[in-house]
């Protein structure tokens, strides 16, 4: 049985409503905490995302059974951990002693003795995790339309000046050489197969720790010859006993593969088991190709690691820029800094994303103008300035190469000059999300990783909300001290 959260008049608590929160703290916290509060206190916002978080968390479930975590703590929590950058831990740790955030939660007691909630760590992580990315983007959507609304100018309608550009979150992986691949799927079919022996005995693996030092052992020197070795000999000499040994230790794992114990729970083990010696083989046949006969390996038989196999290797080709691990993700940004759009990108690139990114924010804000619509180079092809002419007033699309005359009348206009200068501040916002967590994904796999972004995402859109309402609250703060000081100045 799961609500979403109805307060109770409980002596010692303060509505969520009514909570202060301090104005003068420059941390990231409690603009997003004043954000989350605008989102409970305002009743048309707070139906819109909780009808969709009731349809994600609650739908199909019996309304029976032992009390599970309100759907307000789910999106407080999952917020806050991105808001902060933090982990898993700390979130634990301020849930249950952080004031300001378990007033937001709802459940501080200020004295009278009354039992407080706790938060335990696996309750977070388990709950968070029923999150999903198409959830978070339809809840991005109703912030940032709101935002939108909020910020506009009197008497002003709806209009778009949009940002677009990608950058790469990493993935939480090492660097990926071959060598160092083979020893990650060697040492967890190991792991499998110390799992299994719990189960059921298995003959022939009664020295398995002895196994496993000389395989890192060999995988060490190994390593040592090949990036530090000068002789081509001893380094080739080096491989083959590394490849020997992980190949000897591979056909044993198969064999169990081919007749695994009967007992039950091992189908699992077994499965995975087979996942890390179809790595081991791989790895194995491109270290001799690569580091024995010396080909060349095509970029696309490469994996960069077992266990985020996701993982692309990127180079956005900035001057000095190294080599990246992860996925690139795509923002749009309005004129007032929301996100109103955002796509991780498997396997594809800028120039393919522009008519289905339209396409995009067409359907999630009709009715709403474009009047500018800004890329970089990256994105440029002539198909994408013809689709972008035709559903934007001002488009802004350099050019990549050499212009002709009517190119160079293009973008010498003033107007696309300004807007193309404009542009440089979603660089600002992509820095501001790198400090919201999206530097690196430490959530595992894919699912995981969208989820990770799409949360950060939120929690940066609430945190441009919450800037909004602490510059307003402050406003209201200063006229009413200088209020209190004319009054003081009559009366005196």
């Amino acid at each position: 049985m799961r609500q979403r959260f109805e307060q109770q008049s409980t002596i010692g608590i303060t509505p969520i409503s009514e909570v202060k929160i301090s104005t003068k703290s420059r941390d990231e916290l409690p603009p997003v905490l004043m954000a989350l509060q605008y989102i409970f206190a305002t009743p048309a916002l707070n139906e819109s995302i909780f009808n969709l978080l009731e349809d994600k968390v609650c739908s199909g479930k019996k309304k029976t059974g032992r009390p599970g975590m309100d759907l307000w703590h789910i999106l407080v929590l999952a917020v806050v951990r991105h808001a902060t950058g933090t982990n898993w831990d700390k979130l634990e740790d301020w849930s249950n002693n952080h004031t300001s955030l378990r007033k937001i939660l709802g459940v501080h007691v200020e004295k009278f003795g009354i039992e407080e909630m706790e938060f335990n760590y696996q309750t977070i992580c388990d709950n968070v995790g029923m999150i999903d990315e198409e959830l978070l983007q339809k809840i991005n959507t109703l912030v940032a339309t709101h935002g939108q609304d909020l910020l506009k100018k009197k008497d002003e309608g709806p209009f778009f000046e949009l940002k677009t550009d990608s950058f790469v979150v990493e993935t939480d992986v090492h660097f990926p050489t071959d060598l160092h691949l083979l020893w990650d799927s060697m040492y967890k079919g190991l792991d499998m197969v110390e799992k299994l022996q719990k189960i059921a005995p298995i003959e022939g693996w009664r020295e398995l720790k002895a196994w496993r030092k000389k395989l890192k052992s060999s995988f060490r020197n190994t390593s040592q010859a090949v990036f530090k070795g000068k002789d081509a000999n001893k380094k080739k000499e080096a491989v083959k006993g590394y490849l020997s040994m992980a190949l000897e230790l591979k056909e044993r794992c198969q064999a169990i593969i081919k007749n695994p114990p009967l007992n039950a729970g091992v189908s699992k083990i077994v499965e995975f088991l087979k996942t890390y010696c179809d790595y081991a083989e791989k790895f194995c046949d491109q270290i001799e190709r690569r580091l024995i006969k010396g080909e060349v390996i095509p970029a696309d038989e490469k994996v960069f690691s077992i266990f985020e196999p996701y993982t692309e290797w990127l180079t956005k080709g900035k001057l000095h820029k190294e080599v990246e691990l992860g996925l690139l993700v795509m923002i749009t940004t309005t004129q007032n800094n929301f996100i109103i759009d955002y796509k991780v990108m498997e396997k594809q690139r800028d120039q393919a994303q522009v008519a289905p990114l339209l396409e995009r924010i067409k359907e999630s804000y009709p009715g709403v103008p474009i009047h500018s619509h800004s890329f970089d180079k990256g994105f440029y092809s002539k198909d994408n300035l013809t689709i972008l002419k035709k559903e934007v007033e001002v488009p802004v699309m350099p050019k990549k190469g050499k212009l002709n005359k009517e190119e160079k009348v293009r973008e010498g206009d003033e107007t696309f000059k300004l807007l193309r200068n404009k542009h440089s501040a979603v660089e600002s916002n992509i820095n501001m999300l790198e400090h919201h967590g999206l530097n690196r994904c430490l959530d595992k796999g894919i699912k995981g990783f969208k989820r990770y972004v799409g949360l950060s995402i939120l929690a940066y859109n609430l945190h441009i909300l919450g800037n909004y309402l602490k510059g307003e609250e402050k406003k209201k703060q200063h006229d009413l001290a200088l209020q209190r000081k004319r009054y003081l100045q009559k009366a005196a």
